[in-house]
């Protein structure tokens, strides 16, 4: 791994490519038409993230949890996962579920809150998005464990924010995976903000380091640059695979809108914050590389963005679609088994609506 310290950046804000010794080798074979399905990637997830925030606002659905300027850090780690790696996510991540396959109807009934869930987790080894801050490191920690029991060959990633490594979960995840040498990538998206609070809140020092607390290899990365967060991830999940136990990544990136709907930034962030960060777009230094490489026509463009529409009719489509469940179903799948318990409530919870309609 890098220096500490040292934020692995691979394309810059203008979209020049640099040699990095320790990761450039690990997307030597990514060539240009690759990295145009990259940049397509981000484009697309970019749209259909403005078209569920747009479903909230218009009432549509009951939250949504944003991504804008965070494309980079979820389309290169998630497009460095293998089909059979393993994801727990936080509630941020549907870059994530986009990448691996989910249908963009089912990211919607968990936030339109006509489901508990949206999609079968076995399905596209995903798990369904967590609410409860980080939480799902130690489902990862776990599952890792489980995977060496198993004698599996497979990793396991979990994404969480710079404000739930103030959490004892995730520091009880870290230790867990540390001393068994779980196959486990600690990812996390640094965007520096903990809904109103700043990073510099959570800690004097880079997050990084806490990885290193617990002996685990460390690496900070720019989490605006797509191939520097595939490079390092790739990295993390080969030496998972070997044996090598958990990595720690902090990409480094930025939330530029809400943390969620019912956040407003403004009430805490300067403006020029978000300049700043504006002008290291991930989209945009993509764009400048492959329009610097003859790589990215104007038909390429506008196929992209017709791609990019079309999925975001699929999220609306999907959404306007779902039927609201029916008022008895919040007691199915509470447990495996039939439960005494559950029945006498689904009984009870009968007979009160049933004196509604009379």
């Amino acid at each position: 791994m890098s220096d500490i310290d040292e934020i692995v950046q691979l394309v810059t804000i203008t979209g020049e490519r640099h040699i990095h010794p320790d990761f450039s080798t690990y997307v030597d074979d990514i060539d240009l038409a690759d990295i145009r399905k990259l940049y397509e990637d981000m484009v697309v997830v970019r749209r259909i993230d403005a078209e569920a925030t747009a479903l909230q606002r218009q009432g549509q659905l009951g939250l949504w949890a944003p991504l804008l300027g965070q494309e980079a850090a979820q389309i290169g780690s998630a497009r460095a996962l293998e089909p059979d790696d393993f994801v727990f996510p936080s509630y941020r991540e549907h870059g994530v579920a986009y990448c691996r396959g989910v249908e963009l109807k089912e990211m919607m009934p968990f936030w339109r809150g006509t489901s508990l869930s949206g999609w079968d987790p076995h399905r596209y080894n995903i798990a369904t998005p967590a609410i409860i801050i980080g939480a799902q490191t130690l489902h990862a920690a776990g599952y890792g464990m489980g995977i060496d029991f198993d004698g599996d060959n497979s990793a396991v990633i979990t994404y969480f924010g710079d404000g739930a490594t103030s959490q004892g979960d995730v520091s009880e995840a870290m230790g867990f995976a540390a001393s068994f040498a779980a196959p486990v990538v600690f990812f996390c998206q640094n965007n520096q903000w903990a809904i109103s609070e700043p990073v510099t809140l959570q800690t004097r020092a880079p997050i990084a380091h806490r990885g290193r607390g617990y002996g685990m290899p460390t690496v900070r990365v720019d989490g605006n640059d797509v191939l520097a967060v595939l490079a390092v991830t790739r990295a993390a999940l080969e030496l998972a695979r070997e044996g090598g136990g958990p990595t720690l990544i902090e990409a480094v990136t930025y939330r530029r809108g809400p943390h969620t709907t019912s956040d407003d930034p403004t009430r805490y962030r300067a403006p020029a914050d978000d300049a700043e960060w504006i002008r290291r777009d991930p989209i945009e230094r993509i764009r400048l590389l492959l329009e610097a490489a003859g790589a990215l026509s104007d038909e390429d463009a506008k196929t992209i963005e017709d791609h990019a529409a079309s999925a975001a009719a699929e999220l609306r489509r999907g959404c306007l679609e779902l039927d609201d469940p029916p008022a008895l179903s919040m007691f199915d799948d509470v447990y495996a088994e039939p439960h005494a318990l559950i029945e006498a409530e689904r009984r009870e919870y009968a007979a009160y609506l049933d004196t509604l309609e009379s």
